[in-house]
């Protein structure tokens, strides 16, 4: 199993930079084939003093858009070529301009999904969430100050036993085999958890990767914080988690881990569902 098909979520000018300098190490030592998908939005009319919808403005903003779009596909498509990586580009206009909603479709057919963690500039961030829940594809984030080259040396992979833990642990195959160690984490867990943990660690090592299995104690404090500072003592460069929850918020993990630890992880980091 390898990532062959991979969908980039390019937003903004930010996102194609940082995903570029991520993907085109990805691609080049997995051999895959790269989508780049980028949304604009539609003009929305503005009526004039004479109750009609504003033509002008219509034309100057589909213009914009068609130009914002084409300096982002001459990048990204050159970048690519350069490094002998297939590629191909898809640019839509829809109602929500979001690239991520606009790549659903997309994403469906490929292996794998990468996309930029959320920015501070909250106006221009794609709606990962989307992605998570609504393509059934696994989605790699890319922090925002970017992701190393060369495989993930040390992968830590967040474990309580449900079937979105699971799920994405077996999705992240092709970077666990590749990597020097891989920790299966539990927190606060019982003996169920210990043994399926033991199990999954197990499971790993017959595909041929070096894992092994560490128990942590919340004590008091919330699960987000036991593993984001897991991550940081380890020097882990890929964490490995299910995304849970239904609300708008999409808590992820254990319930305890939102958004917050995601904009905060400075790790990339790999999600299914």
């Amino acid at each position: 199993m390898s990532y062959k098909t991979i969908v980039a979520i390019i937003q903004t000018p930010g996102d194609n930079e940082r995903l570029l300098q991520a993907i085109v190490p990805l691609a080049s030592r997995l051999g895959s084939h790269i989508v780049g998908v980028h949304a604009e939005a539609l003009p929305m009319p503005i009526e004039s003093g004479m109750v009609m919808p504003d033509v002008e403005f219509v034309t100057t903003a589909s213009e914009a858009n068609r130009s914002r779009a084409a300096a982002l596909e001459a990048h990204f498509s050159a970048r690519l070529a350069d490094a002998a990586i297939s590629s191909e580009w898809r640019a839509v206009e829809s109602f929500s301009g979001d690239s991520a909603v606009a790549a659903r479709a997309a994403a469906r057919t490929a292996d794998l999904i990468i996309a930029s963690e959320a920015s501070d500039d909250t106006s221009n961030n794609a709606d990962t969430d989307a992605l998570l829940y609504d393509t059934g594809r696994p989605l790699l984030l890319v922090p925002v100050a970017g992701m190393k080259e060369g495989p993930f040396a040390k992968v830590l992979v967040a474990w309580n036993g449900t079937r979105e833990a699971a799920r994405a642990a077996f999705d992240a195959l092709p970077f666990i085999v590749e990597a020097e160690e891989t920790t299966v984490v539990t927190v606060d867990a019982g003996t169920e958890l210990v043994n399926s943990a033991s199990q999954l660690a197990a499971a790993l090592a017959r595909h041929g990767a070096n894992a092994s299995v560490i128990e942590l104690a919340a004590k008091g404090r919330p699960v987000a914080d036991v593993i984001a500072a897991q991550v940081q003592m380890s020097a882990a460069d890929l964490l490995v988690m299910g995304a849970y929850g239904h609300s708008r918020l999409r808590e992820f993990l254990f319930g305890g881990v939102t958004r917050s630890l995601l904009e905060a992880m400075p790790v990339a980091t790999f999600m299914s569902r």
